[in-house]
């Protein structure tokens, strides 16, 4: 059964707020950071719908920062993979579903699989840092993506996959000094009528890769 939370909030420094959500094989405790509109957590994957209008965004051109996308989060410490099969049921122009790395309100990053212009299913990265840097990596040809977010000391890096096991670099940043870095999932619909996404295979693991650009 799908279910609707009230809007709670994870920061940087402070435990996950109630109600705690666990998910399989991830020994974490996850809140939202705004809700969705619906989600459940049913054989170990994780589905999440966006209302309508969501998105993660601060435009570089000076429009009003949009903070409306729901987002799961955890906090972690130290060096970790985290990853996870990325299905999103495409329907508008950049619906996506992502993993999320956030320190603030104004130092956060994103690793999407969204709908770019065209009706193309792109692996796509936002890094901000006070305002968004937003590139476009490579198309996929399904409505699937295997997504993985790297750190290593004060470096991370995100990487995409086509099975989970070979993974290609997408982008390699830092977004200052920081001990815990809440961490999780988001769904968005910006300019949609909403947007559903299914996060399985979720894995958290306590690796450090030996270079974060080969992605092995």
């Amino acid at each position: 059964m799908a279910q609707t939370v009230p809007e709670v909030d994870v920061k940087q420094g402070e435990t996950a707020p109630e109600p705690r959500i666990r998910l399989p094989e991830v020994p974490l405790d996850f809140g939202w950071q705004s809700p969705p509109e619906s989600w459940e957590v049913q054989g170990g994957i994780l589905t999440i719908r966006a209302a309508a209008a969501t998105d993660l965004f601060v435009d570089p051109s000076g429009a009003p920062a949009v903070r409306t996308a729901p987002r799961l989060l955890g906090l972690i410490a130290g060096d970790f993979l985290l990853s996870a099969r990325v299905t999103v049921e495409f329907q508008a122009r950049f619906d996506a579903g992502a993993l999320l790395l956030h320190l603030d309100a104004k130092r956060w990053a994103k690793l999407c699989f969204e709908n770019a212009p065209g009706n193309e299913p792109t692996v796509v990265s936002v890094v901000t840092r006070g305002a968004s840097d937003d590139c476009n990596s490579y198309p996929q040809e399904a409505n699937t993506c295997w997504l993985r977010i790297a750190r290593r000391g004060g470096a991370f890096a995100f990487h995409s996959s086509d099975d989970g096991t070979t993974w290609k670099l997408v982008r390699h940043f830092a977004l200052g000094p920081v001990d815990e870095v809440a961490a999780g999932f988001v769904a968005q619909s910006p300019v949609g009528d909403g947007c559903t996404v299914r996060f399985d295979s979720i894995r958290l693991r306590r690796e450090l890769l030996s270079d974060l650009r080969n992605g092995e």
